[in-house]
């Protein structure tokens, strides 16, 4: 039985590989890095989750331009990469811990356990998304996203991004039980 070789770093392999997987690395690697941290917590992890989606990316690099959208395909590898690397620390999700520790909004509020309390609801609920409505929230209120940097790291069009936020926080209203005809701030606001 013959052994795996040893993965070498992206960073050395960069190039040798073609211009355009260059290029994509460049102009995604940091918005990747950024959602993989929110999810582990921690940046060195994040870097070495995302890393190990792009020598995946790197090896594939034929069949990911043959994709429909390629975009969307590299989300996946890196969702999943990030997810591996969260249960290889057997860690959970962080979007829920981020609530805990969200100082700035306690220190100003009146009643600051109340306002824990609303957090932590929001982050369960949150949690409690399909997983392309969680990708968005996050990536627009955890990373703060506007809809087209969502639509190109996520691989679909901004209108999907508006019906898949708008999808969201109604399904977060509803799971905090706010007044579903009550419209949103947001909602008002366009990109």
């Amino acid at each position: 039985m013959t052994e795996k070789a040893p993965s070498l770093p992206i960073r050395s392999l960069l190039p040798k590989l073609p211009a355009d997987f260059h290029a994509f690395h460049q102009l995604y690697r940091a918005r990747y890095v950024r959602w993989a941290e929110v999810h582990l917590g921690s940046r060195a992890d994040a870097e070495e989750a995302v890393d190990c989606a792009f020598e995946q990316l790197a090896i594939d690099w034929a069949h990911v331009l043959q994709q429909p959208v390629p975009e969307a395909y590299a989300w996946k590898v890196v969702k999943n990469r990030t997810i591996d690397a969260a249960r290889a620390r057997k860690r959970r999700p962080c979007v829920v811990d981020i609530a805990a520790f969200e100082t700035r909004a306690l220190n100003r509020a009146v009643d600051p356990i109340g306002e824990l309390e609303e957090s932590l609801s929001i982050y369960r609920a949150i949690a409690q998304l399909p997983e392309r409505q969680f990708d968005v929230i996050v990536l627009r209120y955890c990373l703060g996203y506007d809809t087209a940097h969502i639509a190109d790291v996520m691989g679909i069009t901004a209108a999907g991004v508006r019906s898949t936020a708008r999808y969201a926080r109604r399904r977060l209203k509803q799971a905090l039980g706010l007044d579903e005809n009550e419209r949103s701030h947001d909602e008002s606001i366009a990109d």
